[in-house]
């Protein structure tokens, strides 16, 4: 929550002992609140006084992190409800639900399973990030054993979840041990339980409930100095684990209630796999932190993967490529150059078409600032001196020997413009990238021999 000067001012000595680099406390109090100053410039600030603003200029929404060093996933301290106001900060988790009353073969089945669930689109590698591990076998033997078969197999950050605090306890303390899992207890267990199980394991902990329970928890939790806390509203309806999410931001951001500001664990699973994936796309762009699914059907979790690279873009900063010279396939310096812009969109799209027509080729990406072809023209990134800059910055005169390049055909009327700055033979390739492997195998073969 962000204090005023004033309010910074009241707990400070007032002494105007100028250690701080400013003439006043007041003056000091005033930079604090405008972000130009920290309190661990202020000397004299005592013990109870600087507790105090630690807990009033917190984060509305805390951080939590699930998983050990030097990778762990961190949820939480988003500062925005709509996307455009700035941005989303840290993705939802995605975790894949596993059964503990399997055997060990079918785990490490699971596990191959896990590695596999990756895609590749616009040069960003999306996959799967947890495990959840339910203890649906009631034995904490199993539990324990299930949990050092996956943790073997994948080293990725779990959460375990059971009805009972001993089985959580003895995974997250043996073969889970400095790995900090997420414990989320489903029994009906008395605060003081999961506190002491949080405080043993070392771990963040989940407590799930209706708005007012899951805030009564937070605080008693606090009071017991655990403070990594993610609430969810378990097991609820489409509609209700929707309302949840959003009016615990709202009340976390806008009325600044703590105890509602800790990241959300939802649930999207049940008997209909494509409603899963359509539940989870919805929570993904609706504020969860960790979605628990039970979608192994790359087909399904595919779509949730994309919202989620989506949704957390900044809207203000376009998704990018390096700009210089990329080589698509077993490229000679006979093969074909062409031209596109930067915009990841604009040359993944040309990228993937140059892989359907399996032509070899080189791609100058030409830094316009993350802008599209046409955009790039109309607001003059994309010209015929950048291009015939990028030609030469990124060497290509001495790896392509015919010295023609192909720009796209939005923007033919920059032909004779990039031959005359750069001397090489300008080409008008099509306007779409849809037709690119038709040009490659026609109209090339017959211009580069």
């Amino acid at each position: 929550m962000a204090l005023k000067g004033l309010d910074i001012y009241k707990l400070l000595p007032k002494t105007n002992c100028k250690e701080c680099g400013v003439p006043t406390c007041l003056a000091f109090a005033m930079k604090v609140a405008a972000g130009q100053a920290g309190l661990d410039d202020c000397p004299q600030l005592g013990g109870e006084a600087r507790s105090q603003l630690d807990e009033a200029s917190a984060p509305p929404q805390r951080l939590v992190r699930i998983g050990a060093d030097p990778q762990p996933i961190e949820i939480g301290q988003e500062t925005v409800l709509f996307r455009h106001e700035e941005k989303f900060h840290r993705p939802p988790a995605v975790a894949l639900k596993v059964s503990d009353a399997q055997d060990a073969d079918a785990l490490r089945q699971a596990g191959a399973a896990f590695r596999a669930l990756e895609i590749t689109r616009v040069g960003q590698t999306l996959q799967p990030d947890m495990i959840a591990l339910v203890n649906d076998s009631g034995s904490a033997d199993a539990l324990r054993a299930a949990a050092a078969v996956l943790h073997g197999e994948l080293a990725v950050p779990m959460v375990l979840i059971g009805g009972a605090v001993d089985p959580l306890l003895l995974a997250a303390t043996g073969p889970l041990a400095g790995a900090r899992p997420l414990l989320f207890c489903t029994g009906d267990v008395p605060t003081g339980c999961l506190a002491a199980l949080a405080q043993q394991a070392e771990a963040p902990i989940c407590v799930a409930g209706d708005l007012e329970s899951v805030a009564g928890r937070v605080e008693e939790l606090a009071k017991e100095g655990v403070r990594e806390v993610v609430i969810s509203p378990g097991g609820a309806s489409t509609a209700r684990t929707l309302d949840f999410l959003t009016r615990t931001r709202r009340a976390a951001l806008n009325k600044k209630y703590r105890p509602l500001g800790c990241p959300v664990l939802v649930f999207a699973d049940g008997d209909d796999p494509a409603a899963a994936a359509l539940d989870a796309c919805a929570y993904v762009c609706k504020y969860a932190g960790v979605v628990v699914t039970d979608l192994w059907d790359g087909n399904l979790l595919t779509p949730v993967l994309t919202a989620r690279q989506n949704i957390y873009t900044d809207p203000q900063k376009p998704v990018q490529v390096e700009p210089k010279l990329h080589q698509v396939g077993e490229v000679t310096p006979l093969s074909p150059l062409l031209v596109t812009t930067n915009f990841s969109l604009s040359y993944y799209s040309v990228e993937s078409q140059v892989e359907a027509s399996r032509v070899p080729c080189y791609i100058l990406a030409v830094d316009t600032e993350g802008t599209s072809v046409l955009t790039s023209w109309a607001s003059d990134k994309l010209n015929p001196q950048t291009i015939a800059s990028a030609l030469k910055s990124c060497g290509a005169g001495e790896r392509v020997e015919h010295h023609q390049v192909v720009i796209p055909g939005l923007v033919a009327m920059l032909a004779a413009g990039v031959a005359d700055e750069s001397g090489w033979e300008v080409l008008v390739g099509p306007k779409e990238a849809v037709g690119i492997p038709g040009y490659l195998k026609s109209h090339w073969t017959a211009t580069a021999t």
